[in-house]
């Protein structure tokens, strides 16, 4: 079975909100064994979404709509939909009876155009929604499935899950299941990485490599089909072991994980006590690590030491080190993460210091920064990036390099034990 998603708002094109449904039905659909082999976008026009339904159906069998289930004129997905197919809308009794208890346990009026929503497709299976008014549905005509769904995540998601998911199932011809592992990399461009493993992905039929970048990272998403899922499993795992032979050094983690949660693990595991002095990333580092629960087990504090002054008086940078180096150096980066570690009595001090941009400073050019690492028991260490990107992104990288040298550091101080 062959899927498209076609996303109908206009919204949607204006960028005012983004279209997370497709990610979503994408990932919930490759566990059916469903291909997903186009995403479509169309505005609240009932001429283009006629026309976008034309061309899903000439390459796809399954056609799943979010969005244009409401009660108003430019909510038109499924009466588009019912002209194209020949078919009556007609009213779900059920949904109906449900958009009116939900006004009348909400002490508000209900407006006649709201029973529009309860409108379905002729002999549709209804897929109920308990999460918000418009019911989705799905219908078969012909050769190809159609599937409407609520735009808003919080209804399509759970109705998908609950009811979308069982439909589907049952029109699927495979028992083949679909399964992926994401392996995330830090330290090596996408580029890189994709010249290390040419030969893996070109041979590759199953399971499949796709290289992907993101947000200064790379992952590789590999994907296995089979009826056993233990079988792909193992596929998977025999394609990782070739890639972690030419790549490995910079793999970090799988799926969902980042840098910082991956550092919160080992931190955890060492069970040692981190701080920050963060100039440049001005608390940024501090931020990422403060949004774990629990994180109060790992982390003692830290300070924001924008100002030459604060260095100075706060954390005991000598005169003499920023007179002679200035702060964006790497004797400033080394003070500042052995007296924060000292300051708060922790086993771990991180320091950021650097020109975020746009201008120059200190003769440095954007994108200089120095992170300092000092490890109770270990000299400490001062490792020099040159980025040049954005403000933003040169503090956003900084974060995730710091958090990349602490795991490469803490990792090398296990194996020395």
């Amino acid at each position: 079975m062959n899927a498209e998603i076609i996303a109908v708002g206009s919204e949607l094109l204006l960028g005012q909100i983004v279209n997370s449904n497709a990610r979503f039905l994408s990932q919930q659909l490759a566990v059916l064994g469903i291909n997903v082999f186009y995403h479509t976008v169309v505005g609240d026009n009932p001429d283009r979404l006629r026309s976008a339904i034309e061309i899903a159906e000439k390459r796809s069998n399954l056609i799943i709509f979010t969005g244009g289930l409401g009660p108003t004129k430019d909510d038109l997905t499924k009466e588009t939909i019912a002209r194209h197919l020949g078919k009556e809308l007609v009213m779900d009794i059920a949904a109906l009876e449900s958009i009116e208890l939900f006004f009348k346990k909400t002490n508000r009026v209900m407006t006649e155009n709201n029973k529009k929503q309860a409108l379905v497709l002729e002999g549709s299976t209804i897929l109920q929604n308990n999460h918000g008014m418009a019911p989705g549905m799905m219908v078969e005509n012909g050769n190809c499935i159609y599937m409407l769904l609520p735009g808003p995540p919080k209804e399509m998601e759970p109705m998908f899950l609950q009811f979308g998911r069982a439909a589907l199932s049952n029109q699927v011809k495979t028992n083949d299941k679909i399964v992926s592992r994401v392996l995330r990399f830090f330290g090596i461009g996408e580029a890189s990485l994709e010249t290390e493993i040419m030969d893996l992905i070109e041979q590759q039929t199953n399971p499949t490599i796709a290289p992907l970048a993101a947000d200064g990272e790379c992952t590789l998403r590999l994907t296995a089909k089979h009826q056993d899922i233990q079988t792909a499993e193992s596929m998977l795992d025999e394609t990782e072991s070739k890639i972690r032979a030419r790549a490995g050094e910079f793999l970090y983690g799988y799926d969902n994980t980042s840098l910082v949660a991956e550092l919160m693990k080992l931190l955890k595991e060492k069970n040692v006590k981190i701080s920050a002095a963060e100039s440049l990333t001005g608390g940024l580092f501090q931020q990422e690590l403060t949004s774990f629960p629990g994180v109060s087990s790992v982390f003692k504090g830290g300070v924001v030491c924008y100002t030459n002054e604060v260095k100075e008086k706060v954390l005991g940078v000598k005169k003499e080190t920023i007179e002679n180096y200035g702060v964006v150096s790497q004797e400033c980066a080394k003070e500042l993460a052995e007296n924060v570690a000292a300051l708060v009595s922790a086993d771990i001090g991180i320091s950021f210091t650097g020109v975020a941009g746009p201008d120059e400073l200190e003769g440095k050019p954007v994108g200089t920064v120095y992170i300092g690492i000092s490890i109770k028991g270990k000299q400490t260490v001062v490792e020099k990036l040159e980025l040049g990107g954005s403000r933003e992104a040169n503090r956003t990288r900084s974060v995730k390099y710091g958090c990349y040298y602490l795991i490469k550091h803490l990792q090398e101080s296990q194996k020395a034990n």
